[in-house]
């Protein structure tokens, strides 16, 4: 028997990063799994990683306190369209007078592990482990995470990660040390991701910062049909150059209004 098309078309994307003898691990997805909790696994590998996001799935627990991986499909799905990114008044000043340089892909490791040590409200640990760390880290080798960062006077000031596969980004993480940082980066990497033919940014669940930029709940069932039309899309352009080209002009002292408008 043949399998469905979706599964053959994660089995070749699934082998463009770990080759052709692997086969990526199927998720079931309960229709009437509302909170979106799927099951567990023993243990975490960039494979089987790489399996969930092909499939809309994705790993968040309490590894500090012993949880074993939990796997996530939620209903509703928070995303932001990159064309409806709505860039806030005051945000939208603060660039034109940035004091930071951004990069793309420069430290991956200091990004996630900003990230694992960020205090947050409501929440008494993190749930970025050094397991969850490593395996990450191990995709960004493979080019399937990636990071962006924000510098000012040498010291890494904040920055954000996650998976791109095709037109989608899966927005994992994102840390500020000093104000402005994370928040002007998105910005520029909205817009870059969009330059390059990008469709969807997944946030997976609601987050204020996200909010505030545009994002919006739409149903499971439907981000699972963007996903299937977005996934095997590649980007136009390479996402990085233009993302450094945004942050180039902004260093420069170009006008960093028109980098913030559509083009």
């Amino acid at each position: 028997m043949n399998q469905p098309e979706e599964l053959n078309f994660t089995d070749r994307i699934a082998s463009q990063y770990f080759g052709r003898d692997f086969k990526p691990f199927h998720f079931i997805i309960p229709e009437n799994s509302r909170q979106g909790l799927l099951g567990f696994t023993s243990s975490l590998s960039p494979e089987l990683v790489c399996s969930a996001y092909l499939q809309g799935i994705f790993p968040w627990y309490d590894e500090t306190s012993g949880e074993k991986p939990r796997w996530w499909s939620p209903d509703p799905r928070f995303v932001l369209f990159p064309e409806k990114l709505h860039v806030p008044a005051s945000l939208a000043k603060f660039m034109k007078h940035s004091p930071f340089t951004y990069t793309f892909d420069k430290d991956f490791a200091a990004v996630i592990n900003g990230c694992a040590q960020t205090e947050r409200k409501g929440q008494s640990g993190t749930w970025i482990g050094p397991e969850m760390v490593g395996v990450y880290c191990t995709l960004a080798e493979r080019g399937i995470a990636h990071s962006v960062e924000v510098w000012h006077n040498g010291s890494l000031a904040g920055g954000f990660y996650g998976v791109l596969i095709g037109s989608v980004f899966f927005g994992e993480s994102m840390f500020t040390a000093e104000s402005g940082a994370s928040k002007s980066a998105f910005v520029f990497f909205a817009r870059a991701f969009e330059k390059c033919g990008g469709r969807l940014i997944d946030s997976q669940v609601y987050t204020e910062n996200l909010a505030r930029f545009g994002a919006a709940n739409i149903s499971r069932s439907a981000f699972l049909r963007y996903e299937q039309e977005y996934l095997p899309q590649p980007l136009s352009s390479d996402l990085a150059s233009v993302f450094l080209q945004h942050a180039e002009a902004l260093s420069d002292g170009n006008s960093a209004e028109s980098l913030l408008l559509r083009n």
